[in-house]
């Protein structure tokens, strides 16, 4: 009779995870991309940000990236994504023979719905993206187009007409759990969010505010995008003061305080307009060298009464630096940027093909775009054309005295912050070709024109900048599945 209980209790440890497991539903999304691309002239040089290293005119990315979810039911599930993120053939995962392994975790997180409500709540590593008012614009120019490590809330407050969504982000936390002195020291960079979606009939309102409170002892050389300090995290909140004596904040915490707005209107079809204002400033109780705030806009309007395109048009403005830096910067301070006006590759923002993009900071500069979108004349072909105008509002001044405090062409760089009298305009040309059902074959170009020559702005790159434009061809194949 014991061995039979014994024999019963081993059955079901074994039957019963399984049935468990036949429960759970595992659905598996994800992409793969491969792209080459011949790009001249970037930076506007050829250089690297600091013209120490020249970049090779031609490189073929791949991308993959696996997205499963776990569903116990539609209200819970776990979702983990891997990939092998944008490497080029030669090098790492792509090496012959000796490859290094770069398959990595970019979201791990928890979904579920709190029993008898609405309410939403999501924890772990996941897409972290505060409000823009249209996909035109690709994402909000303070936080978009990213991933954190994050807390959110998401609850109807009146049907579907106005919602609540709230969160909270750790951003940094350079010394995990243990600091290295028996102090404790202030290392961590937390953000806390919330957004009032209001969705009425023609009409979506949301406005947002975002506070952060960042630590004197965060290592501010995390990477945001590409090398170079300017590709940190530090460049985009602090001030350019931030290193003239005494160097660091007085401070051992300082508060980041953004609030905006996102609109989009639609009730007056066939034509749309969208709308997004920005205020932000942080380390305002700190030395005066120390402050960073700044104002953003951006508005779009687009007809679609056409058959054969969809015109839109846009403008934005941002608050420049002045000529001190003793009073702090006058630029918004940014997280993580990705955006940018109809996909135009002036700008880090919606481009399908990674890796070629100039680069600009839309903060500090004002400008103008035009697109010809949803184009398409023949079965499976589509066509966007773009046309962008940017020109800086930096005084001089300041990116002269940035360079002696953050070295030249590092904090600001000749072709990415650009300064009163500099202009950039670029065309870009996208099309996408439906090889078969979730596979398409897809070509970007663009040509670029700047002008630069400005006595004292890393004169050997404007010299450089001066033997030709940059211009780019990205020719790649996209599946999805």
């Amino acid at each position: 009779m014991q061995r039979a209980l014994i024999a019963l209790a081993l059955a079901l440890c074994v039957l019963l995870p399984q049935a468990a497991r036949a429960e759970t539903e595992v659905r598996m999304t994800g992409d793969a991309r491969i792209h080459a691309n011949f790009f001249l002239m970037q930076n506007f040089t050829g250089w690297n940000y600091n013209g120490r290293q020249t970049m090779d005119a031609l490189t073929i990315w791949e991308r993959f990236r696996l997205r499963t979810d776990f569903a116990a039911s539609e209200n819970l599930a776990f979702r983990l994504g891997v990939r092998v993120n944008n490497t080029p053939w030669g090098s790492g995962t792509f090496t012959v023979d000796n490859p290094q392994v770069s398959l990595e975790v970019y979201q791990a997180y928890l979904r579920f719905i709190w029993p008898g409500t609405r309410v939403k709540i999501t924890a772990g590593l996941q897409n972290t993206d505060l409000p823009v008012s249209s996909g035109y614009f690709n994402a909000n120019p303070v936080l978009g187009g990213t991933r954190s490590a994050a807390l959110t809330v998401a609850a109807p407050l009146m049907g579907d007409a106005l919602s609540l969504v709230a969160g909270y982000s750790r951003l940094i936390d350079t010394n995990r759990d243990m600091d290295p002195t028996t102090t404790q020291v202030a290392d961590e960079f937390d953000l806390f969010f919330l957004t009032l979606p209001v969705a009425l009939d023609g009409v979506s309102f949301t406005p947002w505010t975002a506070f952060g409170l960042a630590g004197n002892a965060v290592n501010w050389q995390t990477q945001t995008g590409g090398p170079g300090l300017d590709d940190t995290l530090g460049a985009g909140v602090l001030s350019s003061g931030y290193r003239a004596a005494p160097q660091g904040w007085r401070n051992d915490r300082n508060p980041f305080l953004w609030v905006g707005a996102a609109l989009s209107v639609d009730a007056l079809d066939p034509w749309r307009f969208n709308a997004d204002i920005i205020a932000g400033q942080g380390a305002w109780n700190d030395r005066a060298k120390s402050l960073r705030g700044g104002l953003f806009a951006d508005a779009a309007v687009e007809y679609r009464g056409f058959d054969f395109a969809v015109p839109k048009a846009s403008a934005w403005w941002s608050t420049g630096e002045d000529g001190s830096t003793r009073n702090g910067s006058e630029r918004l301070p940014v997280l993580v940027d990705s955006w940018g006006p109809g996909n135009t590759f002036l700008f880090n923002s919606g481009q399908e093909l990674s890796n070629a993009t100039l680069g600009i900071n839309p903060i500090g500069t004002w400008g103008v775009s035009f697109t010809l979108d949803q184009m398409s004349f023949l079965p499976k072909l589509t066509h966007r054309a773009t046309f962008a105008y940017v020109r800086g509002l930096n005084s001089l001044r300041a990116v002269m005295d940035g360079f002696a405090l953050w070295g030249v062409c590092s904090y600001f760089q000749m072709g990415r912050d650009l300064i009163e009298g500099q202009s950039v305009m670029a065309v870009t040309l996208d099309h996408s070709y439906v090889i078969q059902d979730n596979l398409r074959l897809v070509a970007e170009t663009g040509w670029a024109h700047g002008e630069f020559s400005k006595p004292g702005f890393c004169r050997r790159h404007v010299h450089q900048a001066l033997s030709g434009d940059p211009w780019k061809v990205s020719v790649g194949v996209v599946y999805r599945f």
